[in-house]
């Protein structure tokens, strides 16, 4: 039976945690104010370092603000990021791969140049310095940085895979016909790039969710605003783990994770589904898997 995009159990594990997180950052402003009545920001001077309760099912800050609140909150910041940094990240990487890729002759020598520089670049420190010029921005500039910094290698990978395409008889059929160039890019080449570009949206989302953590984490972000980065940094600039406020600072990190490991199934989903060669693999797998089980409870049952 043929395998679709929605019945991949890793693709639909995938889009099961990263629709929730999605929704989480959309409609979190409507659960913390409506649903919980808590203002994520509000200090709770009779409940400072609380622990998991009734009243706080995540305990609360060294300064009495709810942890639930805040990590409802923070969905929105770090997706926020996570989401724009890997559209900004992504469409460069189109715009200077496939072009690249698809003209050839001078345009790729001068987009290649521009994306090898990019790629040459400290991306890390490069993002420390802009950031800490930029420091309280908001995260609008933060998502930006990232995204601006971190879309060479996509754009690498999109060039390659580009200029195996437009070389293709069915491409090649569509120029002679005299489709204009824009249609080719359209309609023949970027389909075919599908898996491709999905998968590195959704790497590029992680990466600029952890990127994302690790400036909030360094303090190079803005102070006023709520993410799980910005959460973890307080906690550890507050001793939390030296304090064991444990409930503090690992629910940011947990999200974090959990995300990043969703992105991960739905990257291999989508390999699985685009590539035949992993495809086949995996049916063989499963058939040799349904094999030895059978074998095993076959032995089972004679002893």
């Amino acid at each position: 039976m043929k395998t679709t995009f929605l019945s991949h159990p890793k693709v639909r594990f995938g889009l099961v945690v990263v629709g929730f997180f999605v929704g989480l950052a959309v409609f979190g402003p409507w659960l913390t104010g409506t649903v919980l009545g808590i203002d994520p920001r509000a200090n709770d001077i009779s409940a400072i370092a609380a622990p998991p309760s009734s009243e706080h099912w995540l305990g609360t800050t060294q300064f009495g603000q709810d942890v639930l609140a805040q990590l409802i909150a923070g969905a929105r910041g770090s997706m926020f990021v996570g989401v724009l940094a890997a559209l900004i990240g992504t469409v460069l990487a189109i715009v200077f791969g496939v072009t690249a890729g698809f003209f050839g002759g001078r345009t790729d020598h001068i987009l290649n140049f521009v994306t090898n520089l990019f790629m040459v670049m400290p991306v890390l420190p490069l993002i420390f310095i802009v950031s800490g010029y930029l420091q309280g921005t908001g995260l609008w500039m933060i998502a930006i940085i990232i995204g601006v910094f971190g879309w060479a290698g996509g754009a690498r990978t999109l060039r390659a895979q580009t200029l195996s395409v437009r070389n293709r008889d069915f491409v090649l059929a569509m120029r002679m016909l005299g489709e204009s160039n824009p249609r080719l890019i359209g309609a023949e080449v970027l389909p075919h790039l599908g898996g491709w570009i999905a998968s590195m949206f959704l790497s590029a989302m992680i990466g600029a969710i952890l990127a994302e953590a690790g400036l909030a984490f360094l303090g190079i972000s803005d102070s006023g605003a709520i993410s799980w980065g910005s959460m973890i940094q307080a906690a550890q600039s507050q001793s939390a783990v030296l304090r064991g406020l444990w409930w503090w600072f690992v629910p940011p990190g947990l999200c974090i994770a959990l995300i990043g490991t969703a992105a991960a199934m739905l990257n291999f989903g989508v390999d699985e589904l685009s590539n035949p060669k992993l495809r086949s693999a995996t049916r063989r797998v499963v058939r040799r898997t349904r094999r030895v089980e059978r074998a095993v409870a076959a032995d089972a049952r004679t002893a």
